[in-house]
């Protein structure tokens, strides 16, 4: 058995990320987050990218562990906002991780704008940083910007993004729906082959 850490708190992050290796079959992969590992510095999130913290989050995991390290920075971008929140959607109320109070700024913030301006798209860029290098990969989910939360599922935006296609919001999927069609699925699923070859070692 091979440990991976996955750089996130988030136990939801966790379960998503072996949910989607259950289903590619890779087996031979111990997940451990960071709160199983002794705390180190994290640097702070100031890429212009999501594959810029991402990478910056994957390698500060593997140089405090020795241990192959995936990391994940996501977020809403929205068109009527130039693709804000985008880098900074976890802490656009100002206060990192509020996601009620982010999710009414937003909605405040496009309270005046046209249903077939909405448009938005969730997007998650993933590295895996092992002592094989680094892989880095991006996943987009589109879709638009609710006016009211619907949902009690998922978390972040969840509540106010209605995928493509769909009459759900991404809270109101089951949690095996959202993976084969989020971003975040997305982009795990590119980076299984990479996850494959890791766990045969």
């Amino acid at each position: 058995m091979t440990d991976l850490l996955v750089a996130s708190r988030n136990p939801k992050k966790l379960a998503e990320l072996r949910r989607v290796l259950d289903v590619a079959g890779v087996a031979g992969l111990s997940l451990i987050s960071l709160s199983d590992v002794p705390a180190f510095d994290e640097a702070p999130e100031i890429g212009a990218t999501f594959e810029e913290n991402a990478s910056a989050k994957a390698a500060d995991g593997f140089a405090a562990t020795g241990l192959a390290c995936v990391a994940d920075d996501s977020g809403i971008s929205v068109d009527a906002l130039n693709g804000m929140p985008g880098v900074l959607s976890a802490r656009w109320s100002g206060a990192h991780g509020d996601d009620a109070a982010n999710t009414a700024l937003l909605l405040a913030q496009m309270s005046d704008v046209p249903d077939e301006r909405r448009g938005a798209a969730f997007v998650s860029a993933c590295a895996l940083v092992s002592a094989a290098g680094t892989t880095v990969v991006r996943g987009e989910w589109t879709g638009l910007v609710t006016r009211e939360p619907r949902g009690a599922g998922g978390f972040g935006y969840d509540p106010i993004f209605l995928p493509e296609g769909s009459s759900r919001t991404a809270a109101e999927l089951s949690p095996a729906e959202k993976d084969a069609a989020s971003h975040r699925g997305r982009a795990l699923a590119l980076l299984v082959p990479a996850l494959r070859e890791l766990a045969a070692g």
